[in-house]
């Protein structure tokens, strides 16, 4: 197992952090809302025998430093992971993605072909379920100037942060999330005004336009393609996992995780990443 490093790399979206480990062809993995790449931690981990493993954090989270202003829609996100990876000097990447990142992940590949050697697309926004219905709640609270607020409450009481009125039902065992997982996603959040404003208008940004416009370009995709899918995800059904492997060419295989949420790379890592570990292997080592 390779030590996972914390780095940084100026890009014209800002400073983008990362963290990696191992070495080899490179391997991109892309959070979603309110995460950051700590998500992806056990993949660093224990697939870094096969890959330069290297987790993103987006714009408007982590630690990732942007200008006041600076465009934090998902289609500059996916902008910001081509800028990222020629700052990096990275040509082709083993592309992986969950939850909106997924979506982020869906809108580089399509405009990026060449650049992805494969894609792995966990539960996430597609097509037109950008926002999903569950989610609006939270969007329309954070809309109404109540985010801070929510953010700051969740980090003074962890369980909150568990509970079946906040992030509870994105995880199938919330109650074992341990309290430095939820200070490592939420604390960069609220570390001054203009990173809660910055997470503030990424949320507002959310659309199915961005989706909806790439479609034809995701459609052509020929990369080969891994979909792993929770079936007890309330915000992505497993009906979107269907959609997905009808829609991109490269579909090799779609795995359905029996009883798992949103959040299974961190809760079923073992599962998922002899998944990756088999599709990497497949499509060249």
């Amino acid at each position: 197992m390779s030590p996972t490093t914390r780095h940084s790399v100026v890009t014209p979206s800002g400073r983008i952090s990362y963290t990696e480990a191992g070495d080899g062809p490179a391997a991109l993995f892309v959070h979603g809302v309110l995460l950051n790449g700590h998500l992806w931690r056990h993949q660093l981990a224990e697939l870094s025998d096969l890959r330069r493993c290297i987790a993103v954090d987006l714009l408007a989270h982590g630690d990732t430093e942007i200008a006041p202003g600076q465009d934090v829609s998902v289609t500059a996100n996916a902008q910001m992971l081509r800028e990222f990876l020629d700052a990096l000097r990275i040509d082709q990447v083993d592309l992986v993605g969950n939850d909106s990142g997924g979506g982020i992940a869906q809108i580089f590949a399509a405009s990026n072909p060449g650049r992805v050697r494969s894609l792995t697309l966990t539960d996430c926004d597609t097509h037109d379920n950008w926002p999903p219905e569950a989610f609006k709640p939270f969007l329309a609270m954070a809309a109404a100037g109540g985010l801070r607020g929510a953010l700051e409450a969740m980090l003074a009481d962890k369980d909150f942060y568990r509970s079946a009125e906040a992030l509870g039902p994105a995880y199938e065992h919330p109650q074992q999330l341990a309290d430095e997982t939820i200070e490592t996603y939420l604390r960069p959040l609220v570390s001054s005004e203009q990173r809660t404003r910055d997470l503030q208008r990424f949320l507002g940004a959310f659309d199915c336009s961005h989706t909806l416009a790439i479609e034809p370009q995701l459609r052509a995709l020929q990369a080969p393609t891994l979909i792993v899918w929770g079936t007890d995800d309330i915000y992505f059904g497993v009906q979107w996992s269907h959609w997905l492997a009808e829609a991109i060419s490269g579909v090799r295989r779609r795995v359905e995780l029996e009883g798992a949420r949103i959040f299974f790379p961190e809760e079923r890592a073992a599962e998922f990443n002899r998944e990756l570990r088999t599709h990497w292997l497949a499509v060249g080592g």
